[in-house]
């Protein structure tokens, strides 16, 4: 058995960014099902494991001179990467986007009505993800740091209030999937973004800019589910094993 077969897509996507598009290409989740194995994902889907496996490692073979390693910052350095990057795009996006979808659906509803779901799920979307960044912000990446700064002062860290990080984590990852699963059905219902014929210049740029927003939020998740929370446990056992 090829070991690759059992790796995770998070894993694949860790090391390197750019096996994102290989996944993405065959509608593979990276982001929100990141757990699962090659060997998993290509039965479930049908789809050739060697065919994939060879895509992912030409990739891997070919020097990466833009990517960024994120798999190799420390984690409090990646925590201020997410806060001032994505959870600020959130923030800065969400009004927008909210303004452009009521004025889409007032003009074009009439012809579109999918445009109504579309702006109900956005607006889901975005009253979910405002509590969602503050908790990481307030409650799990401070626990988060205050591990990082114990480990460079090899000092000790106090019991959080919530048990074990494990449990952050877990909520965190459930509200992850919830969204994936929200703007696989946006994806859907635009036609993976692509405005109708009759589309006005909002219209369009509307779209652009939901599709920006979900390849956004997929980089989010994933610096998140398949980088800062697995290497955050981890970090928790070192200390829980020191004690």
């Amino acid at each position: 058995m090829n070991l690759q077969e059992k790796t995770t897509i998070g894993d694949f996507v860790a090391q390197d960014f750019r096996t994102a598009a290989i996944f993405s290409k065959h509608g593979i989740d990276f982001c929100c099902k990141g757990q699962r194995s090659i060997e998993e994902v290509c039965t479930k889907k049908n789809i050739d494991e060697v065919h994939l496996l060879d895509e992912l490692n030409a990739v891997l073979a070919t020097k990466n001179d833009f990517g960024i390693d994120f798999n190799s910052w420390p984690l409090d350095v990646l925590i201020d990467y997410i806060e001032k990057k994505h959870h600020r795009f959130v923030e800065e996006k969400t009004p927008v986007l909210i303004q452009f979808l009521d004025k889409l659906c007032s003009v074009h509803g009439s012809n579109h009505p999918e445009l109504f779901e579309i702006n109900e799920l956005f607006k889901g979307s975005a009253g979910e993800l405002a509590p969602h960044m503050k908790k990481e912000e307030l409650i799990l990446f401070p626990y988060i740091k205050e591990m990082m700064q114990a480990t460079k002062s090899h000092g000790s860290i106090g019991q959080p209030h919530f048990g074990t990080i494990k449990n952050p984590i877990a909520a965190m990852m459930e509200e992850h999937d919830n969204e994936g699963e929200r703007f696989r059905k946006i994806a859907s219902l635009t036609n993976n973004y692509t405005p109708p014929e009759d589309a006005c210049s909002t219209y369009r740029v509307t779209f652009e800019m939901l599709a920006e927003f979900e390849q956004d939020l997929h980089q989010h998740i994933h610096l998140e589910s398949n980088i800062l929370f697995p290497k955050a446990k981890a970090l928790e056992k070192f200390f829980s094993n020191e004690e």
